[in-house]
């Protein structure tokens, strides 16, 4: 249409809108066939995304900043510092430059869920992740039902109305229902305490059936005692919650060990006992650094890659 617009509009048009997506520096797929992709932007900066194969629907596992500022000590993202925000644009160019090479090389059509869970804290982008949340499930976009995405934070609240919240799925990096133990794992804790950011998810307006999930690290030694159940039961038992249970994924030079599968099932009994709803989150992707607390730019394996 160059030629029927004038001059002055196609250059606002140029410098204005993008026509081309994020481009795939890298792909390394997984034994478990997740996908772990390294995104590359105009500017040079690079993210991991990440295609989860699910039985009934993939999940692209999306990030939402280059790097991350929490600095929690179980994940390897931390270890890599905060450089910048994504755009709008940018978190959205991750799911359809994951979701065409999907398509192309794996024959599949169904619109993909996702999880905020990748490199950054969502909330600390928030303008930018609101605005992707809105596109994602405008009917005349991908018109992705609520229900189809997921964000997970490690409490990052600032100043945010939690009834202004769109009525997506939440997720809480929980880890340990002690303030000081939580603290360690996720330094914010400090400036926003345990106790305010379980006040301010109850205010969050949940649709029926639907539950605040609480994300729980299981660190061999460290998390998994008799009092850290008794501890879970007196924080989630009266509140709409699923605990999900994430056993660590190990990363270079990482503090914390990964407890056996006999550990992780004594604690999820006790925990049902307690009659709390429990699941365990299968670890995928983990021998190409892809599971969960596992993403950090880096220089890769080449081999593993095509």
């Amino acid at each position: 249409m160059t030629a029927n617009l004038p001059k002055n509009f196609s250059h606002v048009i140029n410098h204005s809108f993008k026509s081309h997506l994020p481009k795939i520096a890298l792909v390394n797929i997984s034994e478990d066939t997740t996908v772990k992709f390294l995104i590359e932007f105009d500017d040079g900066f690079q993210v991991e995304s990440v295609l989860i194969p699910f039985n009934k629907k993939p999940t692209i596992c999306l990030s939402t900043q280059v790097g991350c500022a929490m600095n929690c000590s179980f994940c390897y993202t931390g270890t890599q510092g905060l450089k910048r925000n994504l755009s709008t644009e940018e978190i959205i160019g991750q799911y359809f430059t994951v979701y065409k090479w999907m398509t192309k090389n794996q024959n599949i059509s169904l619109k993909p869920n996702i999880v905020f869970m990748g490199q950054g804290e969502p909330l600390h982008n928030w303008d930018a992740v609101n605005k992707s949340i809105e596109i994602f499930t405008h009917p005349k976009m991908m018109g992705l039902g609520p229900r189809q995405i997921t964000l997970s934070t490690s409490g990052f609240m600032s100043d945010l109305d939690p009834e202004t919240l769109p009525t997506i799925n939440y997720a809480l990096s929980l880890h340990s229902p002690f303030q000081e133990q939580r603290s360690k794992l996720i330094p914010i804790n400090q400036k926003f305490p345990l106790e305010m950011v379980i006040n301010k998810l109850d205010q969050i307006k949940l649709r029926p059936r639907q539950f605040i999930t609480y994300e729980y690290l299981l660190i061999k030694d460290f998390n998994m005692s008799d009092e850290h159940v008794s501890g879970l039961h007196q924080l989630l038992h009266n509140r709409k919650a699923i605990l999900n249970l994430i056993p660590f994924n190990p990363f270079p030079n990482s503090e914390y060990l990964r407890p056996s599968d006999e550990e992780i099932n004594s604690f999820k009994e006790k925990l049902v006992a307690k009659k709390l709803r429990v699941m365990i989150r299968t670890t995928k992707g983990d021998d190409i650094l892809a599971a969960c607390g596992q993403l950090k730019v880096n220089k890769f394996a080449r081999n593993k890659y095509v």
